[in-house]
C-alpha cells in the first residue's frame, strides 16, 4: 500500500523556476508538483509556508575515510552530517586504506554503505600506475566514474606514468575525474620554501607551493589527453582563474565531453584567511587569491563551471593542529556547504536558481544519474526544506562530523536546514536525525 504525503505552500525553486506550490510524494517518488493547490486524499499533509524547497544537493566529491581511516570519519557519521546539511546523495573517493583499486575492494565499500549510509551513495574506482585492467572492468551503470590523481594528495595514488594515463584516457568509456596538480612543480616549490623557512613554513605559503602554475600545468595536460582521445573528463576542484580558460560555456552541458567542478572552500575563503585559520583551511588544491575566488563565482554564473561540490575530507583535530609540513590537507564541509552557498546567494554573488542548477540539476546531468537531481514526477523524492529566516551558529555542540570541528566554527549562517528527505523519507528534521537507512545506490545511464 502506497503512502501519500503532500507538502503544501512551499517556496519551490526548480529547473529555473521559482513559485509557491505543492508537491506530492508517493513512497520513494514524486508523483505531482504544481504551482496550484493539489486536491486529493493524503496520508499526511505538511504546511511548508515560508520554507524554501529545493532538490537535495548531490555531492560528487567526498572522502568519508572508510575503510582504514575511521579514526577521522566513517560512512555512517559523515552521511549523517551530509543529510543534516541538505545533501541527499554523495560520490566518494578511492584514497581509503586500502586504496579502492580492485573491483573487490570497490564492492566492499558498497556493502558498507548499504548497511550504514543515511544518504544515497556511489564510489569512484581508483586508478594507479599498475591497475589498468581492473579499471577497465568498472561497470558504468552502477559506478559513478574513475578517479585519477594527477597530483599526489592524501594517500599514495599518484598516477605519473604517462603511458598509463594515455591508456586510461584512450580506453575508459566512463567519466574520468581528475585531481590536477603538477607533482614536479609542487616539489620544486616546496624545496624552495623549506630552504627559506626550514620546518616553520607559514600556512600563507600554501598557495605559493601548490601554485597556479602547478594547477594549470596538470589541468591542461588532462584536457589535452581528453581532447586527443575524446574521453569523458571531469576536472575536480578548480581553484584558479587561469584554469577557467580550459573550459567552455557556449556548449550545453549534455554536449560537453570536458566538464569542471569547483568547491565550497574555494568560493568562500581567500589567501588572506590563512593568517586567521591556518591549517583549518589547508586544502589541496590550495585556497588562492580573492581574484581567483571571484573568478570562480563568475564562472559558475556563466556555466563555465558545471558542478559545485565539497571535497569533504576530514582529519582529526590533533592532526590539523600540527605545523605546515605535518598538518594534512583537507577539512569537513558537508554539513555546512549548502548554508554557505545560501550566504553567497544572500549577498548576490550567485542566484538561487544557479545554486540549485550547480548542486543538483547539473550534477545529475554531468554524471547521467537516473531519476535524481530534479523535482519531477517519477523522480526519487530527494529534497530539502530550508528556513531562510532562522540562523544557524556552528559550534562544537551541533557539529556532526566524527572529527568534531569545522572551518566554519563560530560562524552564524542566516539560514537553517529544516528537513531533508531521501527517497521520500524524512531523515532529518530540526536537529533530529532518523538513522534508519532509506538510502540507495545511485544508478547511471551510461
Amino acid at each position: 500500500m502506497k503512502n501519500k504525503l503532500i507538502i503544501r505552500n512551499a517556496k519551490i525553486t526548480n529547473e529555473n523556476k521559482e513559485f509557491i506550490g505543492d508537491i506530492v510524494i508517493e513512497d520513494s517518488f514524486i508523483s505531482e508538483i504544481s504551482n496550484q493547490s493539489i486536491s486529493g486524499t493524503f496520508d499526511e499533509e505538511l504546511d511548508a509556508s515560508n520554507l524554501l524547497l529545493i532538490p537535495g544537493m548531490i555531492d560528487d566529491q567526498v572522502h568519508f575515510r572508510e575503510p582504514g581511516l575511521t579514526e577521522k570519519a566513517n560512512i555512517f557519521t559523515e552521511s549523517r552530517a551530509a543529510v543534516a546539511g541538505g545533501i541527499t546523495s554523495f560520490m566518494e573517493m578511492p584514497n581509503t586504506v586500502p586504496n579502492t583499486v580492485t573491483q573487490q575492494l570497490l564492492e566492499e565499500k558498497y556493502q558498507i554503505a548499504k548497511q550504514n549510509s543515511v544518504a544515497n551513495y556511489s564510489f569512484f574506482m581508483g586508478a594507479n600506475n599498475d591497475n589498468l585492467k581492473e579499471v577497465l572492468k568498472t561497470d558504468g551503470e552502477h559506478v559513478c566514474g574513475i578517479k585519477v590523481f594527477m597530483g599526489s594528495s592524501t594517500g599514495n595514488m599518484l598516477v605519473d606514468n604517462k603511458e598509463t594515463l594515455s591508456q586510461i584516457f584512450k580506453n575508459s568509456p566512463l567519466l574520468i575525474a581528475t585531481h590536477c596538480e603538477d607533482e614536479q612543480t609542487v616539489r620544486k616549490n616546496l624545496a624552495i620554501f623549506k630552504e627559506k623557512y626550514g620546518s616553520n613554513i607559514p600556512f600563507e605559503m600554501h598557495p605559493a607551493i601548490r601554485s597556479e602554475e602547478a594547477c594549470y600545468l596538470s589541468s591542461s595536460m588532462a584536457v589535452d589527453l581528453a581532447s586527443k582521445y575524446e574521453s569523458r573528463l571531469h576536472v575536480l576542484h578548480i581553484s584558479t582563474a587561469k584554469e577557467l580558460e580550459l573550459f567552455k560555456s557556449e556548449l550545453e552541458l549534455k554536449e560537453k565531453k570536458i566538464t569542471a567542478e569547483c568547491c565550497i572552500h574555494h568560493l568562500w575563503f581567500n589567501d588572506q584567511d590563512y593568517q586567521k585559520n591556518g591549517s583549518k583551511i589547508k586544502w589541496n588544491p590550495a585556497v588562492k587569491t580573492e581574484y581567483d575566488r571571484k573568478s570562480l563565482i563568475k564562472a559558475i554564473n556563466s556555466d563555465v563551471i558545471d558542478v559545485i561540490a565539497t571535497d569533504h575530507a576530514p582529519h582529526t583535530r590533533n592532526e590539523k593542529m600540527n605545523g605546515y609540513l605535518s598538518a594534512p590537507s583537507g577539512g569537513p564541509l558537508v554539513q555546512h556547504a549548502l548554508l554557505a552557498l545560501l550566504e553567497l546567494e544572500k549577498t548576490n554573488q550567485i542566484s538561487l536558481k544557479q545554486l540549485v542548477k550547480k548542486t543538483s540539476h547539473d550534477v545529475a546531468d554531468c554524471f547521467k544519474i537516473e531519476k535524481r537531481g530534479f523535482l519531477r514526477p517519477g523522480y526519487y523524492a530527494d529534497f530539502v526544506l530550508i528556513d531562510q529566516n532562522k540562523n544557524t551558529t556552528v559550534n562544537k555542540e551541533n557539529i556532526l562530523y566524527k572529527c568534531g570541528w569545522s572551518p566554519f566554527e563560530g560562524y552564524n549562517f542566516s539560514s537553517s536546514i529544516n528537513s531533508t528527505y531521501v527517497n521520500g523519507k524524512r531523515v532529518y528534521h530540526e536537529g533530529v536525525l532518523n538513522e534508519k537507512t532509506n538510502s540507495m545506490r545511485l544508478k547511471f545511464k551510461n
